[in-house]
C-alpha cells in the first residue's frame, strides 16, 4: 500500500491548503493508499542559519520531519502564495530537511520522491502563481512531481462540511492526481 505524506505550506487555523490537504488524504485513501497528515508547526526550526546548524545541529522537530519524509513512499503539499512564491514556513522547511544530518541515515531525504503539488488562495486564481515556483524548488531538491497540479480558488466556498472539494470538475482534478502520485509511487 502506497503511504502519502501530506502537509500544508501554511500553519494558519482554518487555512485552506490544510483544508485542501487533507481532500487529498480522503483522495489517496479511495486510490488504496494510506496517508498521513502533519502540519509544519508541530516540527520546530529556526530560521535556517547555518551558524546555528554549527553549534547546534539540526534540530530535533527537522529531524522528526526528515524521519516520516523518509518513510513514506511519496509527498503531497497544498500551499497558498504569498506574492506569488512559497510561504516562509515552507521555505524555511525545505531549506532545513535538505541538509545532511550526522545523526540519521536518511541522506538526501528528498532525492526521488514522487510529490503532487496543489495549491489554494481566497481569490479566483487558485494560488496557481506559486506553481511553477515550487515546481523548480522541489526539483531542485531532487524531487519527482507527477504531471499536472491541483489549484483551487474561492477557497472559501471550496469545500463541503465532510471536508470534500464542492466542485465536480474540482474533485475529479483533485482525483485524478492523486491517482498519478499513488501510481507512480507504487
Amino acid at each position: 500500500m502506497t503511504s502519502v505524506l501530506l502537509f500544508a505550506g501554511s500553519v494558519r487555523r482554518g487555512a485552506f491548503s490544510r483544508r485542501l490537504a487533507a481532500a487529498a488524504g480522503l483522495a489517496v485513501a479511495r486510490h488504496g493508499g494510506k496517508s498521513t497528515m502533519v502540519d509544519l508547526a508541530d516540527y520546530e526550526a529556526p530560521l535556517y542559519n547555518a551558524d546555528i546548524e554549527d553549534s547546534d545541529g539540526i534540530p530535533q522537530g527537522v529531524l522528526d520531519f526528515r524521519r516520516l519524509v523518509a518513510t513514506h513512499d511519496a509527498l503531497c503539499l497544498a500551499t497558498p502564495e504569498y506574492n506569488g512564491g512559497m510561504t516562509p514556513i515552507l521555505l524555511n522547511m525545505f531549506c532545513w530537511a535538505s541538509r545532511p544530518s550526522p545523526t540519521d541515515d536518511f541522506g538526501a531525504v528528498f532525492q526521488g520522491k514522487p510529490v503532487a503539488l496543489m495549491a489554494s488562495s481566497p481569490g479566483r486564481l487558485g494560488g496557481v502563481r506559486v506553481i511553477p515556483r515550487l515546481r523548480n524548488a522541489v526539483c531542485e531538491l531532487g524531487m519527482v512531481p507527477v504531471p499536472g497540479f491541483a489549484s483551487i480558488g474561492n477557497a472559501a466556498q471550496a469545500f463541503s462540511d465532510n471536508g470534500e472539494l464542492s466542485d465536480k470538475q474540482q474533485v475529479q482534478g483533485l482525483n485524478a492526481l492523486i491517482q498519478r502520485l499513488v501510481t507512480h509511487a507504487g
